[in-house]
């Protein structure tokens, strides 16, 4: 297990996202969710990340059920704040996030997550930052949470919340990829120099690294032509190595020193495996200064 930023909470350095758990893209049902948290439990993987907003909940309610049945305390857990499921809105209040907090516990069955993150609050940082991110630092002053963070699709909003608040860590999705290196700008260097733990997930920018052919989806959306040729010559230059785009793309994110760990989602135990046998996978340094 890796140690997240200054927080001391360990991760291991490739953790399972629960989204595709809770129906993302395609629904899943109970016993291959299950067999999928079994594999990657018996595989090594200890971290896993969930929110409120997959599968309205089903996410949470899956993987709570799965850890009821392991040693809890061998398992670091993330979930996030902001979302409330019923009615369905945003809210980064501080009654919001009690109420987010209380309804995730409830429907997962923990005692207590390890980490909380505030989920995407991109057109909402105001409330962000002074109501969102003064409750989790005071559940985490009161040891109800151990490390609290910022979750986003962007890079920008969390070089704010780690110059301007005390967050443990931040997940950025997306941003820190073979396609899309935003991250390395300023984010990763600013966490770096402040002892700020990164989490990367979206490591295939939604898919189009894993497989760039027709139909590819870039950011949760099907890809522009553009970006779908960027991915087609990536994936010529890792075929040239004998190395597959995917084993270069899971990889990407862990070698950036700032980086702690990557946050990759599955469906079954088939895309476990597979994914941790594109981890294992040796890639030349020759390759990587090309795609550099």
């Amino acid at each position: 297990m890796e140690k997240l930023g200054r927080s001391g909470v360990g991760v291991s350095r490739i953790g399972l996202g629960t989204a595709p758990l809770g129906g993302l893209y395609t629904a899943v049902g109970d016993q291959q969710a299950a067999a999928t948290l079994e594999a990657a439990w018996s595989a090594g993987v200890r971290y896993f990340d969930t929110a409120p907003r997959y599968g309205s909940g089903l996410a949470e309610t899956r993987l709570g059920s799965f850890l009821a049945g392991v040693d809890r305390s061998e398992a670091t857990v993330s979930s996030k704040v902001g979302a409330l499921l019923d009615p369905a809105r945003r809210d980064y209040t501080v009654e919001g996030v009690y109420a987010s907090l209380a309804a995730s516990l409830e429907r997962s069955g923990l005692d207590a997550f390890d980490i909380l993150l505030i989920h995407d609050p991109d057109d909402h940082w105001e409330e962000a930052v002074r109501h969102a991110y003064p409750a989790l630092a005071r559940l985490r002053e009161q040891g109800g949470v151990r490390a609290i963070g910022v979750g986003m699709t962007q890079a920008e909003m969390l070089v704010r919340f780690v110059r301007e608040t005390d967050v443990d860590c931040v997940m950025v999705a997306g941003r820190y990829s073979l396609l899309d290196r935003t991250a390395a700008d300023e984010l990763l260097p600013l966490c770096a120099e402040r002892g700020t733990g990164v989490l990367v997930a979206g490591v295939f920018n939604g898919g189009i690294l894993a497989d760039p052919g027709p139909g590819a989806y870039y950011d949760y959306a099907p890809a522009p032509e553009p970006v779908l040729k960027r991915a087609r010559g990536l994936a010529e230059r890792c075929a040239a190595h004998d190395v597959p785009l995917a084993a270069a793309a899971l990889q990407f994110p862990l070698r950036h020193p700032a980086v702690t760990g990557i946050v990759v989602g599955a469906r079954s135990p088939e895309e476990v495996a597979e994914d941790l046998a594109l981890a294992a996978t040796p890639i030349p340094e020759a390759l990587w200064t090309e795609l550099d």
